[in-house]
């Protein structure tokens, strides 16, 4: 299984995996019961996400395209449209504007663009927005890549107002264009390893989950400056202990050394986080996030404890 996303409001799981096929679970009388769909892909899918009405998902693949899906009552199943053009790589990563028809994709051929999937049977006719006025299907509305990002797009993210766009980097970049000012885009290249996963938790602050053990926050002002605040892992109090010449004797003894190794990071995280999402409010106001990693644990920040706890850091 590639990707999971749940519809809370339908109460609805969406699921999608590297046997090309998806699978839209429904709960009744207690048992999740799976309905096809349709994806007619050649290669993997890799990324699933609900919209905003969760009357559509998007499903990226290794294939090149996005497949649009919506349900059809007469037969009882999900179809799908593809967005093709002018994707050249496998989609990482997709979230939807909070419009529910502009979709935003991060791939494999170093780009970040904004697509139109607007579905004309199924979707209200949309207003115009920041990111264009002219939506229709696949309609590439903005496309941000070479000197702006240097590596695989891991992750994208809309505010909560739709009107800026957050993405991050194999090169360890974070990018936020903000539509409203002429796609003016800023980036930041930091020092960290790789950046995998970013969410808005305000209108200007964003948390990014990377190679590195730890969350960081970023805040993009209305000046359009990007800004790194802090890590949001304080690290434990490590010590160094007295090892007396029997513990030594000992270690030389077992381990072919004197010194005492230990290997456990200080951060709560052990491996990878590979996942940051909202655990609890929205993006507009977050009070709660959540990081998975490879270490196979969960953790919930609560953000107001995070403000108290670090010097000068606040989300705005």
């Amino acid at each position: 299984m590639t990707g999971i996303d749940w519809a809370p409001q339908s109460d609805r799981i969406v699921t999608c995996t590297a046997d090309r096929n998806a699978y839209v679970w429904s709960q009744k009388d207690g048992v999740w019961k799976p309905t096809l769909v349709i994806l007619r892909i050649n290669r993997a899918a890799t990324f699933v996400k609900w919209s905003p009405q969760e009357n559509n998902f998007a499903v990226g693949s290794g294939a090149r395209l996005i497949s649009v899906c919506y349900f059809e009552g007469e037969n009882y199943w999900w179809v799908s449209k593809h967005i093709k053009n002018p994707i050249r790589s496998t989609i990482l990563s997709l979230d939807w504007h909070p419009n529910n028809v502009l979709l935003a994709a991060g791939s494999c051929d170093f780009k970040c663009r904004v697509f139109s999937a607007y579905i004309k049977e199924v979707d209200t006719k949309p207003l115009a927005t920041s990111w264009g006025s002219k939506m229709t299907f696949g309609q590439v509305m903005v496309e941000f890549g070479g000197a702006v990002s240097g590596g695989w797009v891991h992750c994208v993210s809309f505010s909560a107002t739709g009107n800026r766009l957050a993405w991050v980097s194999h090169d360890s970049t974070v990018s936020v264009v903000d539509a409203g000012k002429n796609m003016m885009v800023s980036q930041m290249k930091t020092e960290f390893l790789p950046l995998l996963s970013v969410i808005f938790v305000s209108e200007s602050s964003t948390v990014i989950a990377l190679h590195d053990c730890y969350p960081l926050l970023f805040v993009y002002d209305d000046r359009g400056s990007l800004t790194y605040i802090s890590k949001l892992d304080i690290p434990k109090q490590s010590f160094q202990r007295n090892i007396s010449a029997m513990h030594r004797f000992h270690n030389l003894d077992r381990k072919a050394t004197t010194e005492d190794r230990n290997t456990t990071l200080e951060t709560l995280h052990q491996n990878t986080i590979t996942q940051v999402s909202i655990y609890e409010a929205n993006k507009r106001y977050c009070q709660k996030f959540c990081n998975t990693g490879i270490d196979g644990t969960m953790t919930i920040w609560d953000l107001k404890s995070l403000e108290s706890s670090i010097q000068d850091m606040r989300i705005t």
